[in-house]
C-alpha cells in the first residue's frame, strides 16, 4: 500500500499557483462556481484576478479565451464532466482552433476524473474526457497520478503556451513521487518499476492500483503515463519494448481513444509483437451505488482482476 500525506491535487495546485500569482500579475483564475479549501485565500488576496462566472462553463471558456488573447495566462476551474462536455464546442472553437494561429494559454482544470466522485453516480463520473480532449488538435492533456505531479505542473502550465486540459482526481491521495525535481514533463511518463515480462501502463489514479499489484506480483513493471497528449512515442516505446505483455489501466472507457489507444497505436506503428490487454470501463454507464473500490470490483479494475489478467495473458 502506498503511504504518505494525503493531499488533494487541486488544493496543492492552487496553493502553488497562489504563490506564483504573488509575483506574476499575468495570471488569472476563473471558476464555474466551484470551490476548494485552498481557493479561499486566492479569491481573497487576488480579487482583481479571480472571477467566478457562476454555473456557466461555456461562458467560463469564453471569458478565459478573451483574457488569453490579451496575453494573460488563465486557469479555468470546474468539475471535470461539466467543464469538458458542457463547454466542448467552446473548447474546440475558442481554444483548439484559435491556438492554431495564436498562442493561447488557457489551462482547463477538471476535478473529478474517472470515478473519483464515486457515490455521485454516472452524471458526475467522468469516463469520456480522456478520449474527447485527446481528440482536439493543439490541446495538451495532463493526467497526474499524485499531488506531487500536480504541484510540479504549475511551472509547465505557465511556460507552455498551448491550451491544456488538467485532469485531477477528486479525492485526496498519497504521493507516489519523492524527488520530482529531475522529472522531465516533456518526456510525459515515468517508469516507476522495472519488470521482466509484464508491464502495467497506467494513468491517474490507476497508477496507485498498478503499484499495489506490482508489490504483490513479482517482476511486473509499472509505467505512469501522465502526459496523454502529446506523447513522446519514441521514448515510450524504448521503455516498453522488452516486455512480452502490456496491460493498460485507466478509469475511462476502453476502445474509445483513451490510454489503450495510445499504446495500441504505438505497437502497431512500430510493428511490435508485444501482446496487449486493456482494462477499464466497458461501453456502458455505471448506475450501481458504492465507493470507488466497489465500482472497480464490479468492473474488473480491482487488484484481484488485474492479477487475474496477468495470469491469463501469457506473454
Amino acid at each position: 500500500m502506498i503511504t504518505g500525506q494525503l493531499r488533494a491535487m487541486r488544493d496543492v495546485f492552487i496553493e502553488t499557483l497562489y504563490t506564483k500569482m504573488g509575483t506574476n500579475d499575468q495570471l488569472f483564475f476563473l471558476s464555474a462556481d466551484f470551490g476548494s479549501p485552498a481557493l479561499d485565500r486566492l479569491r481573497r488576496d487576488f480579487k482583481d484576478r479571480f472571477i467566478n462566472v457562476g454555473i456557466a462553463e461555456q461562458n467560463l471558456i469564453n471569458v478565459a479565451t478573451g483574457l488569453a488573447i490579451e496575453g494573460y495566462t488563465v486557469y479555468a476551474y470546474g468539475i471535470a464532466p461539466f467543464i469538458t462536455m458542457r463547454a466542448y464546442e467552446q473548447i474546440r472553437v475558442n481554444l483548439s482552433i484559435s491556438s492554431e494561429v495564436k498562442p493561447i494559454n488557457v489551462n482547463i482544470i477538471g476535478v473529478g476524473g474517472g470515478v473519483s466522485y464515486d457515490v455521485s453516480g454516472p452524471t458526475h463520473h467522468c469516463l469520456e474526457d480522456i478520449s474527447i480532449m485527446r481528440l482536439l488538435p493543439n490541446l495538451v492533456v495532463f493526467s497526474p497520478s499524485d499531488w506531487k505531479l500536480a504541484e510540479a505542473f504549475v511551472d509547465y502550465s505557465i511556460h507552455v503556451t498551448y491550451p491544456k486540459y488538467i485532469r485531477f482526481d477528486g479525492k485526496p491521495l498519497p504521493p507516489i513521487y519523492k524527488n520530482i525535481g529531475d522529472l522531465d514533463f516533456d518526456k510525459g511518463f515515468h517508469e516507476l518499476v522495472r519488470g521482466e515480462r509484464v508491464c502495467l501502463v497506467s494513468t491517474g489514479y490507476m497508477t496507485h492500483r498498478a503499484l499495489n499489484v506490482a508489490k504483490r506480483h513479482q517482476n511486473i513493471g509499472v509505467v505512469d503515463l501522465f502526459l496523454l497528449k502529446p506523447v513522446n512515442e519514441e521514448l515510450l516505446y524504448e521503455a516498453i519494448q522488452e516486455y512480452g505483455l502490456i496491460i493498460t489501466l485507466e478509469e475511462a472507457f476502453i476502445n474509445r481513444g483513451g490510454l489503450d489507444s495510445i499504446i495500441s497505436k504505438l505497437l502497431r506503428d512500430t510493428g511490435s509483437n508485444i501482446k496487449m490487454k486493456n482494462l477499464g470501463f466497458d461501453d456502458k454507464y455505471v448506475f450501481d451505488q458504492g465507493d470507488r473500490e466497489y465500482l472497480h470490483r464490479i468492473n474488473n479494475l480491482d487488484e484481484e482482476a488485474i492479477i487475474r489478467a496477468v495470469g491469463e495473458c501469457k506473454p
